[in-house]
């Protein structure tokens, strides 16, 4: 074994016995125990923080520079599901009505 696989090995033996520490680490204590109320109101925010890190930048950016034109269906698409949203609450008709709005612009007109 070379120099170049013992360290694979040894960074993945490490990796994996950091991962079965950290997650059985709840089942080490003999108490039972439960988190601040400030990280619990926390942990509301999360889904909906991760869902926008992860699709805001797909609305206004392109290879990793912003929109510059106009002529682009996700603004118009966000616009509508924005406005549906705004006026109905419903997330299915969201994504049913940016998606009404996406298609035709993005396959028929090519923006």
């Amino acid at each position: 074994m070379n120099q170049t696989d013992l360290w694979t090995v040894v960074t993945i033996v490490a990796m994996a016995l950091v991962t079965v520490i950290t997650r059985s680490f709840f089942f080490l204590s003999s108490q039972p125990w439960s988190l601040p109320a400030w990280a619990q109101r926390g942990l509301h925010y999360a889904p909906i923080a991760a869902l926008a890190a992860v699709i805001v930048p797909e609305m206004v950016m392109t290879q990793g520079h912003f929109i510059t034109s106009w002529q682009d269906a996700r603004l118009f698409a966000t616009a509508a599901g924005a406005a549906w949203f705004y006026w109905r609450r419903g997330l299915l008709g969201t994504i049913l009505a940016g998606m009404a709005v996406y298609l035709p612009l993005h396959l028929g007109l090519g923006w």
